[in-house]
């Protein structure tokens, strides 16, 4: 098990190209997130999203489906914010994109002034370069892995012979 969550937490303390990405995708879940859960941002909250998953995707029981798209988003929000297992949090964000599109999107075309899914599968992209890198720089996981740039990890940039 120590092994497991030595591989979720490993990055490069040096990375520091996870930590825009992190910081503006655990914003947006975050948004996301504590609209579905809270009504939040002009949200419509659990009770009316877990209508709108029951009656219009078919994901029934709508309130599980909802709380789970919600907690995920805005957990995993919070989470890829502090870089805090980065990976997982890609991972929970990455497959609860996949299913807005496949259940939301797909149908209404690419773009997303339409309702499409060019923003989902943005996000979903973004996701999966955080599950390769893992939080980086300035992210909990390097913390908690013990490592930063000073203890002898290898630049960003390798200095010039």
């Amino acid at each position: 098990m120590n092994a497991l969550i030595q591989r979720i937490l490993a990055t490069r303390p040096c990375n520091w190209s996870p930590a825009p990405l992190r910081l503006a995708a655990g914003l947006v879940f975050i948004g996301h997130g504590s609209q579905k859960l809270f009504g939040w941002f002009g949200g419509p909250g659990l009770k009316a999203t877990a209508q709108f998953f029951s009656n219009t995707l078919h994901l029934s029981p709508g309130v599980f489906w909802a709380g789970l798209a919600g907690c995920g988003e805005f957990f995993g929000g919070l989470g890829l914010l502090f870089g805090l297992a980065t990976r997982f949090f890609g991972l929970v964000n990455a497959v609860t994109m996949v299913v807005a599109i496949l259940t939301a999107h797909i149908s209404k075309g690419f773009f997303a002034q339409g309702g499409g899914f060019e923003y989902p599968l943005t996000l979903l992209l973004v996701m999966l370069s955080l599950m390769v890198s893992g939080g980086g720089a300035c992210s909990i996981d390097a913390l908690l892995a013990g490592k930063s740039c000073r203890s002898g990890n290898t630049p960003l940039v390798p200095a010039a012979n």
